[in-house]
């Protein structure tokens, strides 16, 4: 997740949401350039846009074990964010993988609230799709996506009982305070960075909504490495949330964590069964190296 905007903090006093936004259009590859099976999918939000998404479906003779709802962060489009959930479908897992308004080749321009509606349409198509049926449903967001994930699923509490866990990967508990952060680490801002970062518009931020989220497992990850959104977010969101919630503490960048093989391990195992998996509590005792070249453990390249 970029920064929320420096120049968003100094530049408005009525509100900034489109600036928590750094989509980028067109789309560099598609997942057939990882050798992954996938088909285009095109969702319709409720006031009439419509929006790109893949769907991953589970590697041909492996048991479907559910699908993953990936909800991405607020820079990029689909290609880019393939690394978190490429690896999920040869573990039984089929993924949805969306694009919101303005990012990639979906239409529109992103803003708070009507990026809702993106997610809205999201699920509206799982509910109908024919795979989905039966299947358990995990909802992944991460970075902005999972503040938004959040925020969506306390408006709409139905949708907390249809999911089997909710995973969160760097997610900024407020926005403001990353806000607050960015400008901190300026020496050009750093004496307005309690003024300015009142400026960021604060009340989807997350830790507003989480208390409220009592249907569904969670599982937190956050690096205590991460630049961006640092450790303190994880922290806070996890203290707010009503259990079952697991933190799961990691190594590396931001939203870098299933890069990582063990982390992806700890997620399976964590939704084999979210009620009582309490995630790996020694990091010391963990390696952090990278997969050897060519390992099936190794995530496929972006073409450059």
């Amino acid at each position: 997740m970029r920064i929320l905007g420096i120049v968003c903090l100094i530049l408005t006093l009525s509100g900034c949401s489109s600036l928590l936004f750094y989509p980028e259009p067109g789309q560099l590859f598609t997942p057939e350039k990882a050798k992954l099976d996938y088909r285009e999918v095109t969702l319709t939000t409720a006031d009439g846009l419509k929006l790109n998404a893949w769907w991953l479906p589970a590697k041909k003779g492996v048991e479907v074990k559910g699908t993953v709802l990936h909800l991405h962060g607020n820079g990029g489009n689909l290609p880019m964010h393939l690394g978190g959930s490429w690896w999920l479908p040869k573990q039984g897992y089929q993924v949805l993988l969306v694009d919101y308004r303005g990012y990639g080749l979906s239409e529109g321009k992103p803003s708070l609230p009507e990026i809702y509606e993106d997610i809205d349409a999201a699920f509206k198509w799982l509910d109908q799709a024919p795979e989905v049926k039966g299947k358990p449903l995990i909802l992944l967001g991460q970075s902005l996506g999972g503040s938004m994930a959040v925020h969506y699923l306390v408006q709409h509490p139905e949708r907390q009982k249809q999911l089997k866990a909710l995973v969160l990967d760097g997610v900024p508990a407020s926005y403001r305070s990353i806000g607050q952060y960015a400008l901190s680490n300026s020496w050009l801002t750093w004496a307005f960075q309690v003024p300015l970062s009142w400026l960021v518009p604060d009340g989807d931020s997350a830790i507003n909504s989480v208390a409220q989220l009592n249907g569904v497992p969670k599982l937190i990850y956050h690096s205590i490495d991460d630049p961006i959104v640092p450790l303190s977010n994880g922290i806070r969101l996890y203290q707010a949330a009503p259990p079952p919630r697991v933190l799961q503490l990691t190594r590396g960048g931001h939203v870098q964590t299933f890069a990582d093989p063990v982390w992806r391990k700890v997620m399976l195992r964590y939704l084999d069964d979210p009620q009582h998996f309490n995630g790996l509590r020694r990091l010391g005792e963990v390696p952090n190296y990278p997969a050897p070249p060519n390992s099936e453990d190794e995530p496929p390249e972006s073409p450059q």
